[in-house]
């Protein structure tokens, strides 16, 4: 095709795209990978949830729906927050969304301006970057602590909360696997209250806690600066159907609803009939999916740390990192050579931070026998990577 010379936004300067898909890509050009790259749950989605689906799927039945989403969904939503979140949300406080990536690129388009700065995460889900660097943002990085189970390293919060607007929070935490205290949690919000900060709260593996509780920021949270995003793509395995919600203050909320008005128009009816039949339906499948997920972290473990590749064991999730380098190092050359050499797809750890360096994530969404053999064949490519440096 002809290559017409076009001006691109300047927002798209040095922008480099997530590391997962990139080696999500490569290996797709692949023959026999092991994929432990993405987060995509390798258990079918519930039967009951596909059925309720096929169901309601009538010629001329799928149609637009509110901006905001189904009012009998939002109902059922603003219940489950209620019980299982401590939230005190109405449906009129509850948006639908395009997934959790959705929630998070609509709130932050409502409450940022370019110039203005936002919190994250280092480490954390290259999302939030990429879209508060469209934006226009400047992206203020916190350090996590390996040494407390990559809780956040609330004193560098403090010392950066005066140049913000907004704090990004992802507990449990993608890729770290950490899931935040009561004690962290409540610091958090009082340093948001200190320094007039909205919370970007991620919780969308919610649903993935194998060690502790997790708590939720929207629960404690007395003067409505918390945006709390949720999704049914990993706990209920709909990844495709691309459906997640979140829940705020009035003003956040219709700020939201008319984003998605301009960007998407409204999510998809096929998702959210799928989403109503998760909510009503066998809540089983989320104890049987977490307790695989459990098992599968204890094998990763037990291997990394006989290997002596282990950094912290998650307590949530279904991701653990491993040390494959010395830090400083370029672990997207490292994963691609991985790939090529040894065909395993992992998520190269600078992808999610400057602290990712010699750093590799791993997903558990994998059967265990793929997580065994990667982890050997990645112990093997760490001792070639030691002795090439």
């Amino acid at each position: 095709m002809p290559q017409a010379r076009v001006t691109l936004s300047r927002a798209l300067e040095g922008f480099r795209r997530s590391g997962i898909r990139e080696m999500m890509d490569l290996a797709a050009t692949l023959d026999g990978v092991l994929h432990l790259e993405l987060g995509e749950p390798d258990f079918p989605t519930p039967h009951h949830i596909v059925e309720a689906v096929q169901g309601v799927l009538e010629p001329g039945m799928v149609k637009y729906t509110l901006s905001r989403g189904d009012p009998g969904l939002r109902a059922l939503l603003a219940e489950k927050l209620r019980r299982a979140n401590g939230i005190a949300a109405g449906a009129d406080d509850v948006v639908v969304t395009i997934g959790g990536t959705g929630a998070i690129a609509a709130a932050m388009i409502a409450l940022v301006d370019a110039g203005d700065g936002v919190l994250v995460p280092d480490l954390g889900w290259p999302s939030n970057e990429m879209i508060a660097g469209l934006l226009g943002a400047r992206i203020l990085p916190y350090r996590l602590l390996p040494e407390s189970g990559f809780e956040p390293d609330l004193d560098h919060v403090e010392t950066l909360a005066r140049e913000a607007r907004v704090i990004v929070v992802n507990s449990p935490s993608n890729p770290t696997g950490a899931v935040f205290s009561r004690a962290t949690s409540e610091r958090l919000l009082e340093l948001a209250r200190r320094y007039d900060l909205t919370v970007i709260s991620d919780e969308v593996y919610e649903d993935l806690v194998f060690d502790g509780e997790h708590v939720s920021l929207g629960a404690l949270d007395d003067d409505g600066r918390v945006v709390s995003v949720y999704s049914f793509s990993k706990a209920y395995a709909m990844t495709g159907f691309r459906i997640g919600y979140l829940t705020a203050n009035s003003t956040v909320v219709e700020a939201v609803v008319k984003v998605q008005e301009a960007i998407v128009a409204c999510p998809p009816w096929v998702g959210q009939r799928a989403a109503e039949a998760a909510l009503t339906g066998p809540q089983s499948v989320l104890a049987d999916m977490r307790d695989a997920y459990k098992r599968r972290r204890d094998l990763a473990v037990e291997l990394l740390e006989r290997h002596g590749l282990a950094i912290a064991r998650p307590r949530g999730t279904f991701y653990v990192l491993a040390r494959v380098d010395a830090p400083g190092s370029d672990t997207y050359a490292f994963a691609r050579r991985l790939l090529l050499e040894e065909r395993v797809a992992v998520a190269p750890g600078q992808t999610f931070g400057s602290a990712g360096s010699g750093l590799v994530r791993l997903s558990l969404a994998s059967p265990p026998e793929a997580i065994s053999e990667g982890i050997e064949r990645l112990a093997r490519m760490a001792i070639r990577q030691a002795h090439r440096t």
